[in-house]
């Protein structure tokens, strides 16, 4: 390892320290992570545009490095982080150590790690002559549903050069992954009378009629594993629908006026999830809810989006493809767990890829860790990233 990438990795490591130190989980402010990288930047010239939601209390982070007369490439991360509640974390989840190769703390693979890779490598950055430029994107509110990276994909968009790759920073052990699976999350809530159980029948029982169209979710589900459509390179190669949450009732001898259920689709880019989503309630709607409301006009079903994110399809022909092609001739497939990429692509018209350090397999759980020689791949494949930059 030359002394310029160990310094780099010192760098990287002292970094990924400070991030997981923010307690960035998405129910709080991030504005402490993005003040510290704000400062950070600040010290290499390197200014930076904020985009806050809507209470102020969060913000997206962009800066550019090199021109603004070329279309770059994107080097994306979210700031927030799931919850660390979970019993057994060998050290405080938000206090980053270090035990066999290993770097432990909440968010340090999902993905604080390439976000510390990306903030590691500025100092070479603007000592280059680049000719495009490079954008340092970090958004807020990506573990609840990739709510918050919106704004700040509008505006890449929208510049008089947008960027021509957006490298999505999630962790695939330093694998190219050229498609994922979106996301559309529903609630819904079913309103019924209530009485004495033993009067049953004359009664419109909300519990029943959720299970009722829990099944038809359960069909349709079934349906695209049989029938499609299908996309081989994924690791279920179809969409999937299912129930996840249910809740209803009030005491075992009470017919219950009221259910409350969640179900999602994942799936592939291709697959239209909104006329899906928009046939079954059709089909509730004609079927279950007549029925209900033909015994009592004030039950039925409501329906309420929770959130929604689009699927990243292939860019591997796309001419900002030829950055990473150079680097990793190779792609490894496609995933049926969600990223900001789909947004990029489909919102912002960007061509983009997922590759971060660290693996999917730790994310999520206690004693979260990301592999030191995972950082030192991610600095040497950003590093080659950016000779390309500087040789467009």
């Amino acid at each position: 390892m030359s002394k310029t990438n160990m310094s780099r990795l010192h760098l990287a490591i002292d970094i990924l320290g400070r991030l997981v130190a923010f307690d960035t989980t998405s129910k709080n402010s991030n504005l402490g992570l993005i003040a510290y990288v704000q400062d950070y930047l600040a010290q290499y010239g390197v200014e930076t545009t904020l985009f806050h939601d809507e209470t102020g209390q969060k913000a997206n982070l962009l800066a550019t490095i090199g021109p603004k007369n070329a279309p770059g490439i994107v080097f994306s991360g979210h700031t927030d982080v799931v919850p660390a509640l979970e019993k057994g974390w060998e050290t405080p989840a938000f206090d980053m150590h270090e035990r066999d190769g290993k770097l432990f703390g909440r968010g340090t693979t999902d993905m604080k790690g390439f976000v510390a890779c990306a903030l590691a490598m500025v100092p070479d950055l603007v000592t280059r002559s680049l000719s495009m430029p490079v954008h340092l994107a970090f958004s807020y509110d990506e573990e609840v549903g990739c709510l918050g990276v919106g704004s700040m994909v509008d505006h890449l968009a929208q510049l008089p050069h947008p960027p021509r790759l957006a490298i999505i920073g999630e962790p695939t052990e330093m694998k190219v992954i050229n498609g994922q699976k979106g996301k559309y999350s529903m609630r819904v809530n079913v309103t019924g009378t209530a009485g004495h159980s033993s009067f049953a029948p004359h009664h419109v029982n909300a519990i029943e009629y959720a299970a009722r169209a829990i099944a038809m979710i359960s069909d349709i589900g079934r349906d695209f594993e049989i029938n499609g459509p299908f996309d081989p390179d994924f690791t279920v190669p179809h969409s999937t629908m299912l129930t996840t949450t249910i809740g209803g009732g009030t005491a075992t001898n009470v017919t219950p006026d009221f259910c409350e259920f969640t179900f999602e689709i994942r799936h592939l880019p291709d697959h239209d999830a909104e006329a899906v989503i928009a046939d079954i309630q059709r089909t509730v709607t004609d079927t279950l809810q007549a029925e209900m409301q033909a015994k009592e006009p004030e039950t039925g079903f409501e329906w309420e989006k929770i959130f929604a994110y689009p699927g990243m399809g292939d860019c591997t022909d796309a001419d900002g493809f030829a950055l990473v092609r150079n680097v990793i001739p190779t792609v490894s497939g496609k995933v049926s767990y969600g990223s900001e990429g789909g947004i990029f692509e489909k919102q912002g018209h960007i061509p983009s890829i997922i590759c971060g350090p660290g693996s999917i397999k730790q994310a999520h759980k206690r004693n979260e860790f990301v592999e030191i020689s995972q950082l030192d791949d991610c600095l040497d494949f950003l590093a080659k990233i950016t000779d390309q930059a500087r040789a467009a």
